[in-house]
């Protein structure tokens, strides 16, 4: 094993250009390495300045573009135990972990990465060791990567932690952004770790990178890299072996590069199970489909039209369909543009089959409703100038649109949002599982105001044809959602789009 535990330590963010009237309002000062904000969060819009003032430091140049694949690893003993491990490295996989870890090895098997870093603890270093299998490269163990240190709470079981440190450990699950213990900010110094990790790893010449790390951390990897500061711990899910896909993507002129989160959290496991997010148990989610493929074959903004779902379109349907078998849907919410009508008719259909297809033993209805603020494709037309030839396919499209375009896509995604929402709060099921259909565009806004993200941020996430993304709600539709994935596509099988893709040269972005 390779280490750079003696690195340079930088600090670095993301630049997004945003708005200089806003970058006054606050105080910032250094923290662990880290730019903090003096006062916490109150509202929504001080919760977006927050993530303003830490994007505001760029990351250096990249010459190629680079993805960056994060995984977690898989089960530890101490997971399994319910063991608060920090970066202590007492724990090692379970025979569970061992088979995620080799389920993750097969995900990736076909990719061809320059390069792997690892945490140095045993359970990260064990998982790389099994999914980089027979590769002749070495692997590269850097002690930045390590879990968050969580001092004296490592070791203990979460009872434990509760009866010994009462309101500590209490603010620890509430409100782990401010969470101090024995002098220290975990969540912060988290954060400025996973800033100097990006300087190494984006510094490193290569254009394909597996990096294994921990849940938090690589929590932290994914908040840092697209500009979200540490109030945003726990609110991106990392399960065991969960795989998360960043692309960044150099500028013409030098500068910081755009940096788009491909993928988070596709996991060995299906990403619907029900079960606890961020440790607390939901009642109430949303789950974004996005449409079929259609007979756009060029996938270009222009083009966002209503149509007819190819065939390919159809058995992505039928495979999210099948997907969602094992959850009892409330109500499906569509665009009423073409694609999506089929699919959401197709999920109604085998919802409404469950009885005859052995999944549940009395017949499911399932309440169907469009919604026009779903379709965004009249924002597109007639097409602007500079989108007609920009494909949606390509990560990070949505930083070539018009900043009225983006304003008017967020604006009706918005609307949309509440409409979702108030289904939400109908308190008449004690689960509630909303399902929306529409264009990956639509959806990506979607995600912006679940995130409470201005429109800076809509080219920072990208969604295929037939993916789905997953938000829970445990505290309520009033409360925070939290992201379990976005853009899984595992379901489609041998239809699938590619975890990772050949990085050979720059079009393939």
């Amino acid at each position: 094993m390779i280490s750079l535990a003696n690195a340079p330590l930088l600090l670095h963010g993301r630049d997004h250009h945003l708005p200089t009237k806003r970058r006054t309002l606050f105080t910032v000062r250094s923290s662990s390495s880290l730019q903090e904000i003096d006062k916490s969060p109150t509202t929504a819009e001080d919760s977006k300045l927050r993530s303003e003032l830490c994007a505001l430091v760029p990351f250096p140049p990249i010459k190629a573009a680079k993805r960056v694949v994060l995984v977690r690893h898989g089960q530890s003993t101490w997971n399994e135990e319910g063991r608060i491990q920090g970066s202590s490295n007492f724990s090692v996989l379970t025979k569970k972990g061992e088979a995620q870890a080799e389920t993750s090895r097969q995900m990736l098997i076909d990719d061809s990465f320059d390069i792997c870093f690892s945490s140095p603890l045993i359970r990260s270093k064990r998982t790389a060791e099994i999914i980089w299998g027979t590769r002749e490269d070495e692997i590269i163990t850097d002690s930045d990567l390590r879990e968050i240190d969580l001092y004296s709470f490592q070791g203990l079981l979460k009872h434990e932690g509760k009866a010994k440190f009462g309101p500590a450990f209490r603010q620890w699950q509430v409100d782990a952004a401010n969470f101090n213990i024995d002098g220290h900010y975990p969540v912060r110094e988290l954060w400025g770790r996973a800033r100097n990790c990006w300087t190494k790893i984006l510094a490193h010449e290569s254009k394909s990178v597996l990096v294994v790390a921990h849940n938090a951390v690589n929590q932290a990897l994914v908040a840092t890299a697209i500009g979200l500061g540490t109030e945003y711990f726990r609110i991106l899910l990392q399960s065991n072996c969960g795989v998360s896909v960043l692309d960044f993507i150099p500028r013409p002129d030098g500068g910081s590069p755009l940096i788009c989160l491909n993928r988070l959290n596709q996991t060995p496991g299906s990403p619907v199970a029900i079960g606890s997010s961020a440790g607390r148990r939901t009642s109430r989610r949303i789950i974004l489909v996005c449409q079929g493929s259609t007979q756009d074959s060029e996938a270009t903004v222009s083009k966002l039209g209503d149509q007819q779902m190819n065939m390919l379109g159809v058995i992505q349907a039928q495979k999210t369909a099948e997907l969602l078998l094992d959850l009892k849907v409330s109500t499906i919410i569509s665009s009423p543009n073409n694609a999506c009508a089929q699919t959401a008719t197709i999920i109604s259909q085998v919802q409404e089959a469950a009885d005859c297809l052995g999944a549940d033993c009395v017949p499911r209805y399932v309440e169907m409703k469009n919604i026009p603020d779903l379709d965004v494709a009249e924002i597109f037309q007639p097409p602007t100038k500079g989108t007609t030839d920009i494909s949606y396919l390509r990560p990070g499209w949505l930083n070539g649109l018009d900043d009225t375009v983006t304003s008017a896509l967020r604006e009706r995604s918005g609307q949309a949002w509440h409409s979702l929402l108030t289904e939400l709060s109908d308190e008449s099921e004690e689960e509630k599982i909303v399902v929306a259909v529409a264009h990956p565009v639509a959806h990506i806004a979607l995600i912006g105001h679940c995130l409470n993200l201005t429109e800076e941020w809509l080219g920072s996430f990208h969604l295929d044809a037939g993916s789905i993304s997953v938000v829970d709600f445990p505290d309520g539709p009033t409360g925070r959602g939290i992201i379990r994935c976005i853009n899984y596509t595992a379901h489609l099988g041998r239809w699938s789009i590619p975890i990772t893709r050949s990085t050979v040269d720059d079009d393939s972005f």
